[in-house]
């Protein structure tokens, strides 16, 4: 059983740059494939960002590509999404997930049928 906590959400102007953090435990995360997912009310969840297990791969929602960047750290079981230019439509809840896949899929890269672990999610609020 792996346990995903969150940190780094809030309220920010458009424009602006937040961190999310997402730490797990108590067993490594390093196998899996790490990610970033989000929703707001009414509508899906959807994929924003992932990483492989080595950190050497990474996918991005189109929306967010050039202004979302994913990172990991394996030795402290923690994986980041620096977020920058933010947009009103980036206003979501921000989930972290891991997947037990070995590799990206050839869509999006991570689904949300496949996911195997959920953390509590995040609020990001972008106002205009």
């Amino acid at each position: 059983q792996v346990q995903l906590v969150e940190s780094g959400g809030g309220l920010v102007q458009a424009g602006d740059s937040l961190r999310l953090t997402c730490t797990a435990s108590p067993r490594s995360f390093s196998p899996y494939l790490m990610g970033w997912f989000r929703q707001t009310p009414g509508k899906e969840r959807e994929f924003v960002a992932g990483i492989n297990s080595s950190g050497g791969g990474t996918r991005y929602v189109d929306s967010v590509k050039g202004r979302f960047t994913i990172s990991r750290d394996n030795a402290k079981n923690t994986v980041y999404l620096q977020m920058n230019s933010l947009k009103s439509e980036d206003t979501a809840v921000y989930y972290c997930a891991a997947d037990r896949a070995p590799r990206f899929t050839p869509t999006q890269g991570m689904d949300v049928s496949s996911i195997d672990y959920w953390g509590q999610g995040t609020q990001v609020t972008v106002s205009s």
